[in-house]
């Protein structure tokens, strides 16, 4: 799998604000958020429910990736997904970092993977 979620009674930008705090808290900043459901409905005039990718970079963990494997750039940063649901609730997704930087094949890459997976599902423990 290369994700992992928890949903929330929270309204959408309650969410939003819990995970950014929560990212904080582990030293994660977002660089760069897509508001999707806005881009949906200036090209395509579709609508759906809010839906954003947080784009979460620790740059500790970034120079260390990029020094073991300089092509791993094209699978950072880690996403954090926030969507509506039509029930009013909220799905926070979280990339699974030990699975997707896996890809590389690198065996001195899996250790800050699995470091930064752990970082990631503590941030996701702390919003239930």
């Amino acid at each position: 799998m290369y994700s992992f979620s928890v949903k929330l009674n929270d309204n959408f930008e309650t969410a939003i604000q819990r995970v950014t705090e929560a990212l904080q808290k582990e030293k994660l900043g977002i660089l760069n958020e897509i508001n999707v459901d806005a881009v949906f409905k200036k090209k395509l005039d579709v609508e759906i429910p809010h839906y954003r990718i947080l784009h979460a970079c620790g740059p500790s963990f970034a120079h260390r990736l990029i020094n073991q494997e300089p092509d791993i750039g094209v699978l950072l940063p880690c996403n954090v997904l926030v969507r509506e649901e039509t029930d009013g609730t909220t799905t926070v997704v979280f990339m699974d970092t030990a699975a997707v930087f896996g890809l590389t094949q690198n065996a001195e890459i899996t250790p800050i993977a699995e470091e930064t997976n752990a970082v990631l599902m503590r941030v996701c423990d702390a919003l239930k």
